[in-house]
């Protein structure tokens, strides 16, 4: 498993298109700063930036090299390697070289000056939630690809997750809030709210930015409740969750699927 990790790790980290993911961050964040000024539209952009074009890109681009290994894949499962070391090592590989990428668009702006704008809790945070939906968008994209061998079906269902979580989520639940707001609606919102691995990282973030004005409504009706110890304790757990599932999947269609 770590020499298929070594391989998938060095082949994306040496793609042009990994250091253009970078330094695509890299300007994005820059320019943020500076045209922002340092201010809470600057916060916003960089958050969206986070929220939105890291789960979209980790899933596009996760997906293109899956479906372009694909043969490698079989040829090495005809090999007396088990599938769940190839798959977990190309997972690895591909993930954690993806992290590398956000992790470096991030601390470049940060380095040149820019660590006024938030703590350094803050900023590992900013980071957490940054590798967490890399990880995350990865993990899909490869469970996709093991479900789907037509790359156009592939990539319709990758979109289209990411457009239910990113997008319809927050419109489905304020629609239902609106059409129930004459009943106590606290319960269903949470239950709602941790469902959606997005809306759980954008919770987190706005805590400790302290930007809870720009907070989406699903967040901003739990806020006391987020900030004490119990909350948080349910955010890790539900962060766990949204990453234990999708691999545990991984490795369960990796043992039954016919290639």
């Amino acid at each position: 498993m770590f020499k298929i990790f070594q391989y998938s790790w060095m082949d994306v980290i040496r793609s042009r298109w990994t250091w253009a993911y970078a330094s695509f961050f890299v300007l994005l964040f820059s320019v943020l700063l500076f045209v922002g000024g340092g201010g809470e539209k600057a916060i916003l952009g960089i958050m969206n930036g986070i929220l939105f074009l890291i789960p979209l890109i980790s899933l596009v681009y996760a997906m293109m090299y899956f479906y372009q290994v694909r043969e490698y894949v079989e040829v090495l499962l005809a090999q007396p390697i088990s599938r769940k070391s190839v798959f977990a090592g190309f997972f690895m590989g591909v993930s954690s070289a993806l992290c590398a990428a956000v992790l470096l668009g991030l601390a470049i702006p940060t380095f040149f000056g820019f660590t006024e704008l938030w703590t350094f809790s803050a900023w590992f945070t900013l980071v957490g939630v940054s590798l967490f939906l890399t990880v995350l968008f990865t993990a899909l994209a490869l469970n996709v690809v093991l479900k789907y061998d037509n790359r156009l079906v592939g990539f319709g269902v990758g979109l289209l997750y990411w457009i239910l979580l990113t997008v319809v989520y927050d419109g489905v639940v304020l629609v239902f809030l609106v059409l129930f707001e004459g009943y106590p609606m606290e319960t269903p919102t949470l239950i709602l709210t941790v469902l959606n691995p997005i809306d759980l990282a954008r919770i987190l973030l706005m805590f400790q930015l302290d930007y809870s004005a720009l907070m989406g409504f699903t967040g901003a009706v739990f806020t006391d409740f987020f900030t004490s110890l119990q909350g948080v304790s349910i955010i890790l757990i539900c962060f766990a969750l949204w990453l234990g599932v999708p691999i545990y999947r991984i490795l369960r269609r990796a043992d039954r699927r016919d290639f």
